[in-house]
């Protein structure tokens, strides 16, 4: 067997979580005006996220403990060329539509399937990688290094909408060019990034953590409830930018895309800097973040101008950069060594969670009142932030 080499491992896998992170985003800013194209409803375009985020919440932890007994590398390449072919069905299903071939319930009926089946495949990816960087470092240098996995996916982030500007061309064209960039990310880990080496017996069984494992119970409570609020606001910002400034279809899709770059990048920063430069403990940057996500939640519900809505679109962005290097790394370091395929799982699927039920009540929230979700959303900040110092006690590090 070759030397295994970590830094180059390290690297290599954050290349690649650059690519994850451009999937993730890239349908965001053009699924709104899409959906209203081929004549859905904001409850049933908020419901196609919901189901299919419920999927990867059902599907992380099960990936999560497949990569602790097939390795990691292999679960990662199935989320990766299950990417590919995912976003293949759910374009061909929304072309269909597009070309009024198929219209009604049945579209929906199609879109709600091909979405689901494509988040089944594509969540074996996040839990595989960060098993795999809880691998290659060590418990001092946890939370850096899940800030950097952070940082290559919020760089990615900010590519996704930038791909998503060629809804100028078609909507479906960014879908399209995101299948062909998650088929060459699958060839280049299939090709670069080692197997990391096994310190720990292979198990037939792997270990299953159980939600509410006093260890990480803390964890999946701020996890879920943070990733419901935030996508309480992301799932309806293509609303809220298309009905306040009036916008087209396609000069949404720009818009949006526009202010979710501008998101990312202040995460990167974040996470580039703060949580590189500064040791601090997780649920300190957990602290850190609620504040500013108050404030950007709260900007969201009042304002109606397209600089201002991006301004809180920013904010929002450094703050879940802070907070999720936190959550991943407390997550992380509240296990032993052989559970952190099962921690990965378990904890990657709280924010699947949060946005199967964000959407759902989102979607509701804006059809009642275009400023409610927002509203909502900074309230359960509130909430959160104000029992965060009785969870922090709770939390003890697995050494």
């Amino acid at each position: 067997m070759k030397h295994f080499n970590p830094d180059y491992a390290r690297r290599t896998l954050l290349i690649s979580l650059v690519s994850v992170g451009m999937g993730f985003t890239v349908l965001f800013p053009v699924l709104a005006p899409l959906g209203r194209e081929i004549g859905l409803s904001e409850v049933q375009i908020t419901f196609i996220i919901g189901a299919s985020a419920m999927m990867v919440f059902l599907a992380s932890p099960i990936w999560g403990r497949a990569s602790d007994r097939f390795g990691r590398k292999r679960v990662l390449l199935i989320g990766l060329f299950g990417f590919t072919v995912g976003t293949v069905l759910f374009n061909s299903v929304l072309y269909v539509g597009l070309a009024g071939a198929l219209t009604g319930l049945g579209l929906f009926g199609a879109l709600v399937i091909a979405r689901m089946l494509h988040a089944a495949m594509m969540a074996a990816a996040m839990p595989a990688a960060n098993a795999y960087m809880a691998d290659i470092t060590t418990t001092e240098n946890r939370t850096k290094a899940m800030g950097a996995a952070g940082a290559a996916n919020n760089f990615g982030a900010i590519l996704g909408p930038a791909v998503a500007g060629l809804a100028v061309i078609s909507l479906l064209t960014p879908l399209w060019v995101m299948a062909a960039v998650a088929l060459l990310n699958g060839l280049f880990v299939w090709r670069f990034l080692p197997e990391p080496p096994r310190s720990l017996p292979r198990r037939e069984r792997p270990p299953r953590l159980r939600y509410a494992d006093p260890r990480i119970l803390p964890f999946v409570v701020v996890g879920v409830m943070m990733f419901t609020g935030m996508a309480l606001v992301q799932q309806t910002m293509g609303f809220r930018f298309q009905d306040v400034l009036e916008l087209s279809a396609a000069d949404t899709a720009k818009a949006v895309g526009f202010a979710m770059m501008g998101s990312a990048v202040c995460s990167l920063l974040a996470q580039g800097v703060i949580v590189q430069r500064f040791t601090l403990p997780p649920f300190t940057l957990l602290r850190l973040a609620m504040p500013l996500l108050i404030v950007a939640f709260t900007m969201m519900a009042v304002v109606e101008s397209q600089p201002w809505l991006s301004t809180a679109m920013m904010i929002q962005g450094f703050g879940m950069g802070l907070a999720g290097p936190g959550f991943m790394a407390g997550a992380s370091l509240a296990v032993s060594p052989e559970e952190q395929g099962a921690v990965a799982g378990v904890a990657g699927s709280c924010g699947p969670l949060g946005f199967a039920i964000g959407p759902l009540i989102g979607g509701l929230l804006y059809q009642y009142s275009p400023s409610l979700p927002y509203a909502a959303a900074a309230c359960m900040y509130v909430l959160l932030f104000l029992a965060m110092f009785w969870i922090g006690r709770r939390v003890t590090v697995h050494r």
